[in-house]
């Protein structure tokens, strides 16, 4: 039997943990008849179990005929990437026929009826969802990581103008917190500012136990023992899971590989790009002699102004939690140990 767990960033493994909470969410304000919301923003760690709620979210409208769903690339001029998809979707290319919306000039070969020639990627687009409004489908697009660049920024601006001209086309994009930060900071996209976040948090950690106690058949106690090595952070469910599976089952017997594996697939990435005060803050919360705010600022030397910033960035990141009062602690498993190794 093949391995249930996959270490594939990206790939929806064939073993997860549902967030029914978050896909209903979106799900409901996608579907409603009174439309309050046509943007989701999805944020989160590395291996946070982003690229997953969004592909179950599109799972979910392609059984939906009425509903049209579309992938696009973020390093891809997406304007023109949205039209050729849209062109080349059989459904939807017949309703542009009947529709007589001349795209020749883009070369997609659609010269029909006498139709004007369309020269503007973002008027050739905005004809389309008009289209498909007379016909009553929906469009639902999907962007996976984004970032602030050139093509996101003009698609982003294309967008807002096709939520204000009413037209039935809804955006899911994933991103890290600080590629979403710096998109919803740009001066002419404010609406993205506005755009609600769902900001992913640890899985539920005796779901978790409950998945391990079933493929490995484990009692309840080694179920939960297990789950709880992997602090509800779906890259280590399954990295755990993967490693355990090649191992018949011995959890215990892999646990030097687990924090490897951790460590060379997200931490080194994930610390390299963090500032020189974040590691700093990092390294003296693994070395405070206990997880008291009090006990973090004497270690650094930081009054509660000067600490409360970089607090405040940290849990925004994901990296810390801090929703127990007065208390931090790192949300990723054997973190602090990979801290403390490699600060300088």
């Amino acid at each position: 039997m093949v391995n249930p767990f996959s270490l594939t960033f990206g790939k929806s493994p064939f073993e997860t943990i549902a967030r029914p909470i978050q896909i209903s969410e979106i799900v409901e304000n996608f579907s409603s008849e009174t439309v309050n919301q046509q943007v989701f923003l999805i944020t989160g760690l590395r291996g946070s179990g982003k690229t997953v709620l969004m592909t179950d979210v599109c799972k979910i409208f392609k059984q939906e005929s009425d509903w049209i769903v579309l992938e696009l690339n973020p390093e891809l001029d997406l304007l023109e990437s949205l039209m050729s998809k849209l062109v080349s979707n059989n459904q939807c290319s017949e309703i542009f026929k009947s529709a007589k919306i001349n795209l020749s000039f883009w070369g997609f070969g659609l010269e029909l009826g006498g139709g004007a020639q369309i020269t503007d990627r973002e008027t050739a687009i905005t004809k389309m969802l008009e289209s498909l409004k007379k016909k009553k489908k929906r469009l639902l697009i999907s962007i996976d990581e984004v970032t602030d660049s050139e093509y996101m920024r003009i698609f982003a601006s294309s967008f807002q103008i096709f939520i204000r001209q009413d037209l039935p086309v809804y955006l899911l994009m994933t991103g890290l917190y600080e590629n979403i930060e710096e998109l919803q900071n740009e001066k002419n996209l404010t609406f993205l500012y506005r755009t609600p976040k769902i900001e992913l948090k640890g899985l539920n950690i005796r779901a978790i136990a409950s998945k391990y106690k079933s493929i490995f058949k484990l009692e309840e106690e080694a179920a939960l023992r297990m789950a709880k090595l992997t602090k509800g952070y779906p890259f280590a469910f399954q990295v755990l899971g993967f490693l355990t599976w090649n191992k018949n089952g011995d959890f215990e017997a892999v646990l030097d590989d687990y924090q490897q594996y951790l460590e060379e697939f997200v931490y080194e990435k994930l610390w390299s790009e963090l500032s020189p005060k974040d590691k700093f803050v990092l390294n003296g919360m693994a070395r405070a002699k206990d997880n008291k705010i009090i006990s973090i600022r004497e270690q650094l030397g930081l009054d509660t102004n000067g600490f409360n910033p970089y607090r405040k960035r940290l849990i925004k990141k994901g990296l810390i939690d801090g929703e127990e009062r007065g208390i931090l602690k790192f949300t990723l498993p054997l973190f602090e140990n990979f801290v403390r190794a490699v600060y300088e």
